[in-house]
């Protein structure tokens, strides 16, 4: 009888344990906190693939959002302004890692943090910009992805005259919030005038300021548009794509332009940056140090042409163009 009741307890003790030992691990199992800061709208984020593409990537790599890391998501809504306080939130949530797009966002984030990691998923030159020493050793709390989008604003211009015969005036579409947009304006200018082309910047800053833009188009009787990269007019694209239907004027932009209405797209795939952001997360979670991962550049450019839209404004692609298309939408 002795025996069965000190069984009984041993069995109870070693439950007891048991239980004891998983609650510990349980509450010991580290939750992964990583924000994520957007200066456009959940919407776009949403629409254009870009936040769930991150989410499947990091999937990928073992990262359940709710079970091993949550995830503080931030939108801008197109505006600035409001960044300062949704950085300050993220650095009061005490998160280990930052997931942002774009140079307005850099900067909030290079005043409010030297020690938070940020993984960039698209920009323009990190150096040049001051937020990493070099690509190769960016030196600080930067790193991830970058897309040097100046770098490639001639040859978008390039295939816009292209594409637009006897074209003499183009326009540029900025964001004055973009600093990155002075050095793409000056590129565009100066590759116009190796063509014999007249480039004119025309400012975006505000949504109400995108009607306005396609007036001061007309009133400068420019033939054809280029958008510079910059979270704004991405948030945008699809209605300033339509506009451009509307007014009859070609335009290019990213190569996802096209699939938004827009009629030509040339560079790197912004949306692609998100699945590359991703293990770069992965790795600063377990430890690596930021300022020794380099920085991502893009390997493949793309050349998009929407032949709908072409046909919707009047214009006909030559066919020595259309067979340098990496894509073509019908």
């Amino acid at each position: 009888m002795k025996s069965t009741r000190r069984k009984v307890i041993i069995g109870l003790g070693a439950g007891a344990l048991w239980a004891s030992a998983r609650a510990f691990s349980q509450q010991s199992k580290k939750i992964s906190r990583v924000g994520f800061l957007y200066l456009g709208s959940r919407k776009s984020a949403m629409e254009s693939g870009r936040y769930d593409l991150l989410l499947r990537s990091l999937r990928e790599l073992g990262y359940v959002e709710g079970s091993n890391y949550a995830l503080e998501a931030r939108y801008a809504d197109g505006k600035p302004e409001a960044l300062a306080a949704m950085v300050a939130e993220l650095v009061s949530a005490k998160v280990d890692l930052i997931i942002a797009t774009g140079t307005p966002v850099y900067r909030a984030l290079q005043k409010a943090t030297k020690t938070i990691p940020v993984v960039m998923t698209a920009g323009g030159d990190p150096v040049a910009d001051g937020f990493a020493a070099s690509l190769s050793k960016p030196g600080g709390n930067f790193t991830g992805v970058t897309n040097l989008a100046t770098d490639v604003t001639p040859k978008v211009l390039e295939y816009l005259v292209t594409v637009v015969p006897r074209v003499s005036r183009v326009a540029v579409l900025t964001n004055p919030a973009n600093p990155a947009h002075t050095a793409g304006l000056t590129k565009s200018q100066a590759a116009g005038r190796s063509i014999g082309v007249e480039v004119v910047g025309i400012d975006i800053s505000t949504r109400e300021g995108i009607a306005s833009a396609f007036t001061k188009m007309g009133s400068a009787k420019v033939q054809a548009f280029m958008l510079l990269g910059d979270n704004f007019l991405v948030q945008h694209s699809r209605e300033i794509a339509g506009l451009a239907i509307k007014h009859r004027l070609p335009s290019i932009y990213s190569p996802e332009y096209p699939t938004e209405g827009g009629l030509l797209g040339y560079g790197n795939d912004p949306i692609d940056s998100f699945r590359r952001a991703a293990p770069y997360v992965d790795k600063i979670l377990k430890g690596a140090n930021p300022a020794d991962l380099p920085i991502d550049q893009p390997t493949k450019l793309e050349f998009v042409i929407n032949l709908k839209t072409a046909k919707a404004i009047g214009l006909a692609i030559p066919q020595a163009v259309l067979i340098r298309a990496d894509r073509v939408i019908q």
